[in-house]
């Protein structure tokens, strides 16, 4: 895995916070971090666009950010644990991961959608 893909899981991980933050922020300093983690977010994906294809890029940073945002719900804000939503998001997961291996790592600036 190359450094463009780490980019991508790195906005990811922040696409959880901000995620939650949208939902769950009540003072001006989770706010203020809510705002943190979406300039983050954002600047790691577009940095990781730059080189590797649009598409993918994208479809992965939102295939892991939704289950990061489904799994955080269930273990952390007391979200319903359901066998069928665990189910779904391991075929999220699947076809993010599939996007993944058969998209090539080098593309240049710009690369295809």
């Amino acid at each position: 895995m190359n450094l463009q893909w780490l980019k991508v899981f790195f906005a990811a991980f922040f696409e959880v916070f901000w995620v939650i933050g949208l939902k769950h922020a009540d003072s001006a300093l989770e706010w203020a971090g809510t705002v943190v983690a979406i300039i983050v977010s954002f600047y790691a994906l577009i940095a990781a666009g730059n080189k590797l294809p649009v598409g993918t890029v994208y479809a992965v940073f939102v295939g892991l950010g939704t289950a990061g945002t489904v799994i955080s719900e269930i273990l952390f804000f007391g979200g319903r644990f359901e066998t069928a939503k665990i189910l779904l998001i391991l075929v999220l997961l699947a076809g993010v991961i599939g996007l993944k291996l058969v998209t090539k790592d080098s593309v240049g600036k710009g690369g295809d959608s």
